[in-house]
């Protein structure tokens, strides 16, 4: 490898949502643009994203199960705990590594949360009221993709067959009649093609924020 080795792995830690988690070369880097996963959240739950700014209404209650898909280092699971002290949040993940490595930030930042192996839902026997999933997503024939720049990172939490996509319509298809929000990252050029796959399956489109895609499953439409 050329590239550097990437400064988060250097320190061992990394700013997210203004905590300091810790990370390791067996967790992908928590990057800014999933910070808007939790905005979404919070939103959901009624509480304001910025100082001065009016909450919206509550749309979900203060105690909702929410179950995080590809938990990693554990920042989106810790960190709505923190945010939301009242939520029941189980992160998940297929990699044992990765879950230690969670298990130390929920530990560090003192986040009450279960967190188990599982692929996809494969484990999850629970209905949750809110599923986040922060998949590989990332399509290895991307022409502006710096492979050499992510060749620190796990390459299986970072790519995935069919255009970046399999794993993701894989969840989609397992989250029917599961739950009622499904919160996905994805690059925005796949939004398109996520929002088709998603509706097909009976999920409306509720809102895109940055990276993140909120759908709401039919069945609870208001």
């Amino acid at each position: 490898m050329n590239a550097p080795l990437p400064k988060a792995y250097k320190d061992g830690r990394i700013d997210f949502y203004g905590r300091d988690f810790f990370v390791s070369p067996d967790v992908l880097i928590p990057r800014p643009e999933t910070e808007s996963i939790i905005d979404i959240v919070k939103s959901l739950a009624g509480k304001p994203i910025l100082p001065g700014v009016k909450a919206p209404a509550p749309k979900i209650a203060e105690n909702v199960k929410i179950l995080d898909v590809g938990t990693g280092s554990g920042c989106i699971a810790v960190t709505i705990k923190k945010e939301l002290p009242l939520t029941k949040v189980t992160g998940v993940d297929i990699n044992p590594s990765a879950l230690k490595v969670a298990e130390k930030n929920a530990e560090k930042l003192g986040a009450d949360i279960e967190l188990k192996e599982s692929n996809l839902l494969s484990n999850v026997e629970s209905e949750y009221d809110i599923i986040i999933a922060n998949l590989p997503y990332v399509d290895a024939g991307w022409d502006w993709l710096d492979k050499e720049a992510l060749s620190y990172e796990p390459a299986t939490a970072l790519y995935a067959e069919d255009h970046g996509l399999k794993l993701i319509k894989e969840l989609i298809n397992q989250a029917k009649e599961n739950t009622i929000y499904l919160i996905l990252e994805a690059d925005p050029s796949q939004h398109k093609s996520i929002v088709e796959y998603a509706t097909k399956n009976g999920f409306l489109h509720s809102e895109t924020r940055g990276f993140a895609l909120l759908f709401t499953y039919c069945t609870h439409q208001e």
